[in-house]
């Protein structure tokens, strides 16, 4: 964190808990995610919003947390990748990913897990095109996106 001046409390609504955490107006929902709250699922990427690795929703739809202002974010509801399951159960995007061998390394998977619900919701049964167009923010660096594009698929019943 940088130094206290200008630090100002912000009330943000993170997998559906109040939280109130210090920002000025630099200060990143990313930073405030990994290094206030722990939630290390979303990753420092590329830090220029490209890669999508901090992929999180914002009120349902996918935003770059290295890009988001914590401030700004006040009065939304954010959603990470740890707030998507309740308990042991992994969402149909997640069963889907693991069923299809779509994680490899793993840095990619929490942006794609999450751009991946976001089209979902809005699509249940989206095509290969329109899948890889919605993935098209997200970057893997270990995959062709053969693996991930099927598991969406799938995750959506679209077969």
């Amino acid at each position: 964190m940088r130094g206290d001046e200008g630090m100002t409390t912000v009330a943000l609504r993170i997998n559906g808990v109040e939280h109130s955490v210090a920002a000025d107006g630099r200060r990143t929902l990313l930073e405030v995610l990994r290094d206030e709250l722990g939630l290390t699922g979303a990753k420092r990427g590329c830090n220029q919003g490209v890669c999508g690795a901090c992929t999180v929703l914002l009120d349902g739809r996918p935003v770059r947390a290295c890009l988001s202002l914590a401030a700004a974010c006040a009065g939304h509801e954010i959603t990470t990748v740890e707030g998507l399951t309740e308990g042991n159960e992994l969402t149909p995007v997640q069963q889907a990913f693991v069923e299809h061998g779509a994680v490899q390394c793993g840095f990619c998977t929490p942006g794609m897990v999450l751009t991946a619900t976001a089209l979902l919701k809005e699509n249940p049964k989206p095509n290969v095109a329109e899948v890889r167009t919605a993935l098209s923010g997200n970057l893997c660096r270990c995959s062709g996106y053969r693996k991930i594009v099927d598991a969406v698929v799938a995750a959506g019943g679209a077969r």
